[in-house]
């Protein structure tokens, strides 16, 4: 069944499934909505409302993937990331992360993960898992998500761009 579908195109459902979902769930709302009445027909208006921001999410994740089949495999279990990878590896507990940034210059592009007192931990964008990284920063306390974005897609990527940074105030708490 799945030779029917062209791998260019399995690949981009892949990439784009989360907003393709909110695209049908506030398909579904606005024909419950538009059709039904009573409680189906509330029902339908709430899917119509949640559909568009489901669609957000899902555009927001797909602009983050960038294929798999790097070098390594990445991880995310109880507030730590893992990377496991042919050369290099190690792990960082998210709530140590001082830094995030990208780094351009290395071959393919990788997350730079710094945490005190440890060697930084660099992630290839395109390493097997590595979409779980998005939940993981865009978790971290004031992260701009679209700059992070756009960073990843610049073609001149420069050397290393610091995407995040813990804030003085929060180093002195812990």
């Amino acid at each position: 069944m799945t030779d029917l579908i062209r791998p260019e195109l399995r690949a981009w459902i892949a990439r784009w499934h989360e907003a393709l979902i909110g695209l049908g769930v506030m398909a579904l709302g606005l024909y419950w909505a538009l059709t039904s009445w009573g409680l189906l027909a509330w029902l339908g208006w709430g899917l119509a409302a949640l559909g568009p921001v489901m669609a957000f999410a899902g555009v927001q994740r797909g602009r983050f993937r960038t294929g798999s089949g790097g070098p390594g495999v990445v991880t995310v279990d109880e507030g730590q990331v893992a990377y496991f990878g042919p050369l290099t590896g190690g792990a960082v507990a998210l709530s140590e992360l001082t830094r995030l940034s990208l780094d351009g210059e290395s071959a393919p592009p990788c997350w730079v993960l710094d945490q005190p007192g440890q060697p930084a931990l660099q992630v290839p964008l395109n390493a097997e898992g590595a979409d779980a990284l998005f939940d993981v920063f865009a978790a971290l306390p004031g992260i701009k998500t679209d700059r992070m974005l756009e960073e990843m897609r610049r073609s001149d990527m420069p050397r290393r761009v610091v995407i995040w940074e813990k804030s003085r105030d929060r180093m002195r708490l812990h």
